[in-house]
Parts: C-alpha cells; structure tokens; sequence
C-alpha cells in the first residue's frame, strides 16, 4: 500500500560504455537495486542504455542486437526480486525493421515493450538510418526472444502498478511532436510519463529539456520523469550530458547536476491522489478528450508491493500558499496589482466618491488599506478619499491603535475616529445586556456597531465600504455575521492569513523606513479581533491563534482539503510531515478537529458574502469556486 497515494519515482543516469552489453547490464542492474532500496516503486534509465545510444551502424550487427537480448534477460532474471519496475533501453528487431524500444521490466518478466514514435533524421542525428519509427510496427506483440512467452508492443501501452499508479512512456524526441504520445497516455488514464532520451549536450539545451519537462508535465496533468544519457556514450562527435528532470503537474520537483561521471539518481515522492484530484475538479483536463479518438488502451498490470512511502523526497511546503523566497517580489507584486486593478474597476462602476475603510492595526485591515493607496494611484485620485476609520472599543491596545493612526497618516488618507464604547453601552441596556458577562453578544455587538459606522458613513459621502476580511476567516467563518463578515467589495477575500503576511512585508520593502517600521510591526503583533478588554499591563489578551490554532495549519488544511480534497487522516498526517519539529502531533490534531467543525457548520457566512476577486487557485465564493449547502452534515469528515 502507499502512503495516502504517494509513491517514490526515479530517474537513473548510469555510468555506460559503448557497446558494451555485459558492463552496461551490471551498472543499470546495481542502479535498480540502489533505487529500489531507496523506496523508488518506479526507476527509468536512459534511451538505449543497455547498448549505449551511440553505436551507430553497429545496431545492425546480430552480434550486438543478440547481446542487447540477452543482456534483458540477464537484466531481469537479477531484478526479479525486487519490488520495483525498471524501464531501459535496447533495440529490438521485428520483422527485419529495428525498432529503438523501451523494455519495462518487473519482477523478472518484461512486461512490454514501447517503441519511438519520433525517430529523428537531423543535422546531428540519423537515427532514422537504424531505426524505424513505430508506426512501421505490424503486430502488438512479439514472442520473448523464441520463447512461448508474449510480449505486448506498441505506443498504447499503459502499465498499472494501482489504482492510483499507472504510467506510460514515450522515448526521447517523442516528446517533441505536435501531437506527443504522452498526451493521448495521458488521457487514457497515465498519471506518470516516463522520458527515457539520450540527446547530446548543447549549449541551452538543458533547459530547454527542463522547460520541457516541466510544461509536459502541466499539459499532461501528470508526473513526468526525463533520464538523459550520460558521459560514457561515445563524444567522437558531441558528448551527453545526462540530465534527469523530474516535474509534478507544471512544477519542477527533482533534477540532477549534469556530466557526473558516476551513478547519479534523482528521486520525487508523487502524490498520485492529488493528480486524480486536480485532473477530477480543477483543470479543463477531460474537456480534452473531446478532441481526439483513440483506440483504448492496452493495460499492462506490473504488481509490485509498493514500500511505504517516508514522504523525504515529496514537494510538501508547510506553506502553500506563500511563494518561494526567489519569487516571492514577482508573486507579491501581481497579487498587488489584482487587487488593486479589481478595486478600481469597482470604484468606477460604484461611481464612489470615497473609499471607506476602517483600520485597526491589525493584519488584514493593513493590507487592505494598502490596496486602497495602490487603487487610488490607478484612478490619479488622491488619498485624501480613502476615508480611514479607527474605532477604538473595549478590547482595542495602544499598539495596535497606533500603528493604525500613524499608516493612515503616513498614507496621506482622511483620518476619522469614532470610540464605539459609549455606543455598544448604550445598544447593551436596550438589550437589557449586562456588558460584565464576555458573551458572543458583548463582542458582536462591538463587530455590528463598527460595521454600521463604515456603512452610514460611505451613504453620507457617496462612498464604498472596502472589506477586510480574509481567506482564512472566511473558510472558519471567524467573523460577526452582518459585522466584519460584510462590505460593499471584500479585498482580501482569496488571500489567506499566511499570505498577508508575506504581502505586507513586500509592502514594507518598497516603502519609506517610516511606514515600513509601521508595516512590520503590524506583522509582529498577535492576531486578534481584540473584543476583549486587554491585560492588566495593556497588551492583547485575546489571541485568536490560541483559540483556533495556528493560521498556518489552518491555512495548510484548506489548502489540501479544497484543492485536492485531502481526507481527515491525510491532512493529518501531511500536517505532521510539513511541520515536523514545529507543532506537535496534539496541537495538529486539536487544529485540524477545529477547522473541520468550524469548515462545515459556517458555510452559512460564506452564502452571502460580497464581491471580491479571486487572486489565488482557490476562492471560497459561492458564485464562483465553491458551492456547498449551508444545512450540510459533516460527520463524515468528524470521524475519529
């Protein structure tokens, strides 16, 4: 069994020589036991690696064509015990055509054999002078080198190892093809192609292979494993550099460093359940089998006992949704930019004299405030109609309040102040309400009252509300219904809460020293609705991550669960894997339970909420990317 569906895939580069059957057979046989007690369930070496690549007129030789088929035998007969599936290269001959074939082995049988479709007649190969291209096949099968045993043979080969594994493979410039092979693999069912290729090295090459991969990979909705001949092929007229890629659905997960003149292996723990799920909900992947016919696939069963697999060579971010450090600018940047260009858009439309926001100090608030500035730069309005409200009440510090003075002053925006205390006193006696008891109500009360300031006062000015709220709250439901849950356009409503963060601290490079010490001293300040009366020293009392649990677990269970719907135990165990050594298993479990219940029983909250662009690959509006009825029964996914 795999572990939640991911299995260990390989890309071998063994050392080779020219020719040489017995040398070549030895090395890929020590490889496949290397990858195998790695963990690899699946290990793929170079085009024609059991001869090299580079014999030229010697594959017309019987001598070398009859080594190459005893050399498979011998390859097979001391793998047979492992619990993996290798794939290498040889030439086969049939029916007087030689054929550049890819054998896939396991458990001491080959299981079939994949010959090239694209077989290249250029400058600086021609390999089109030995070798036929597939479609010159006239049979599916050929008899295992005079014995009873029946191989099948043909570009429409997928090997299941699972359920979930199930590959093809498609050899070297097959790849380059208008219509490449891996694409009708694809949509037959492959989750994993598999590139045996052997080109020389030339300069830019290699990551023109590397885009390749990466962008079949996205095409394709699948893992793709590229292993590239090495040095030892022959350099009479170019040298191989063996390059090994491996790409998880348009993102490069695993590669080598090329001309190593050793064994060099790469490896990637793919989630094959998350392809399905991506394949299943998230991409137009189906709407292209449309497109074409096919014949239905022939399935090879390769069954193997799948090792459990550690997860140590998986892409498993503890924070999926915050870009990597060399793209964080770029991402930060285009995020920005969305926001701000949907506003403005909005701002036009509304025909809104004023932006009206209220600023607390706090994370979200910030950032919105910050979209603000950036959309009134868009219009060429100034500041000075982004009418900026703080509304201190009962739980508000002096932290937090000034940071939210001195960014809205340091802005350029009309400042505003409303203490809402001898308000939210008054509603409590009508409520008849002692405000002693620190009830939903006394903190609700405060939430509704803040809400109907900002929305009186964008009627008195011909204005808009801007909300503030974020993704994270949204998906918890951690807002007052018909409070902070509502505005007139919702900024922050596909940006998580680890993501502000990372977006805030990008601001704060850009700014000016003043505003950037405002700007990361926001980052460092506890999140907190701060409903609550403060401490007796005057700090944050109320901290809303140790009543929830951490944002980033949060943010890392929404991720899987709507994106690859990730079931309780894998979310689980994903969670414990990605932040190993930072929350302990208690604190996980206590998370994840939070974030189911609160999940399933706020979808109410999220029926109505407003406008507000989606800026990431998930979005919790009904209109839009996530439809759920408000009444439905979650105890499926609150099983212990």
């Amino acid at each position: 069994m795999s572990t939640f569906g991911y299995y260990r895939l390989a890309a071998a580069v063994p050392r080779v020589r020219v020719a040489d059957v017995e040398f070549n057979v030895g090395e890929l046989v020590a490889a496949t036991h290397v990858a195998a007690q790695q963990g690899a369930a699946v290990v793929v070496f170079p085009e024609l690696c059991l001869t090299s690549a580079g014999c030229a007129d010697l594959f017309f030789q019987p001598t070398l064509l009859k080594a190459a088929e005893e050399g498979l035998n011998r390859f097979a007969d001391e793998t047979a015990e492992l619990p993996i599936v290798a794939v290498v290269g040889l030439p086969l001959l049939l029916d007087d055509k030689l054929f550049n074939v890819a054998a896939v082995v396991q458990g001491g049988v080959v299981r079939g054999f994949v010959p090239k479709s694209v077989v290249p007649n250029k400058r600086e190969c021609y390999e089109r002078r030995q070798f036929s291209p597939a479609a010159m096949l006239t049979r599916d099968e050929v008899a295992m080198f005079g014995n009873f045993f029946r191989v099948p043979v043909g570009t429409d080969l997928i090997f299941r190892v699972s359920d979930e594994l199930q590959f093809g493979v498609e050899i070297g410039d097959d790849a380059t093809a208008l219509l490449p092979p891996s694409t009708r693999l694809a949509m037959q069912g492959a989750r994993v192609v598999l590139n045996p290729a052997a080109a020389i090295a030339v300069a830019g090459r290699g990551d023109y292979t590397r885009t390749q991969v990466i962008a079949r990979s996205g095409s394709c909705v699948a893992a793709y494993v590229h292993a590239g001949a090495g040095v030892g092929e022959t350099t009479q007229d170019g040298v191989c550099g063996g390059s090994a890629y491996i790409a998880v659905n348009g993102r490069p997960v695993a590669q080598n460093v090329p001309f190593a003149r050793e064994l060099s292996v790469v490896y990637a723990d793919v989630d094959m359940q998350r392809l399905g799920a991506a394949r299943l909900s998230e991409s137009t992947f189906h709407e292209n089998l449309l497109l074409g016919e096919w014949p239905a696939p022939r399935c090879v069963y390769c069954s193997i006992e799948v090792p459990p697999c550690d997860l140590r060579y998986a892409y498993l971010p503890a924070r999926p949704f915050v870009p990597a450090p060399e793209q964080a600018a770029e991402r930060c940047e285009e995020i920005l930019n969305i926001q701000a260009a949907a506003l403005a858009k909005r701002i036009e439309c509304a025909y809104a004299k004023t932006l009206v926001i209220g600023v607390s100090g706090g994370l979200d608030s910030t950032l919105a405030l910050l979209v603000c500035d950036r959309a009134c730069k868009l219009l060429g309005r100034s500041n000075d109609s982004i009418l900026a409200l703080t509304m201190p009440g009962f739980g508000t510090t002096g932290r937090t309040y000034n940071n939210a003075v001195k960014m809205i002053q340091l802005l350029g925006c009309t400042f505003k102040e409303v203490n809402i205390k001898e308000a939210c006193l008054l509603h409590f006696k009508d409520l008849d309400f002692d405000p002693a008891l620190r009830t939903n109500t006394y903190e609700n009360v405060q939430a509704r009252e803040r809400t109907k300031l900002l929305m009186n006062l964008a009627n008195k000015t011909g204005g808009m509300v801007v909300g503030t709220g974020d993704l994270s709250e949204i998906a918890l439901g951690w807002a007052t219904y018909n409070g902070d849950h509502m505005s007139m356009y919702g900024v922050n409503c596909s940006i998580p809460k680890s993501l502000i963060r990372c977006l805030i601290e990008y601001a704060a490079t850009k700014a000016e020293p003043e505003l950037a010490a405002v700007l990361r001293d926001v980052n460092a300040t506890p999140v907190s609705p701060e409903l609550l009366p403060p401490s007796d020293d005057g700090k944050i009392d109320q901290k809303t991550e140790e009543i929830l649990g951490p944002y980033d677990l949060h943010d890392f269970f929404l991720y899987h669960f709507i994106k690859y719907g990730a079931e309780p135990d894998k979310l689980r165990a994903l969670a414990l894997h990605a932040f190993a050594g930072e929350y302990d298993e208690e604190l996980v479990e206590s998370t994840l339970r939070t974030f189911l219940r609160r999940f399933f029983t706020q979808q109410f909250k999220r029926t109505c909420v407003p406008d507000g662009p989606k800026v990431g690959t998930i979005a919790l509006s009904p209109r839009g990317d996530w439809r759920m009825p408000t009444d439905v029964c979650g105890t499926l996914w609150f099983r212990p």
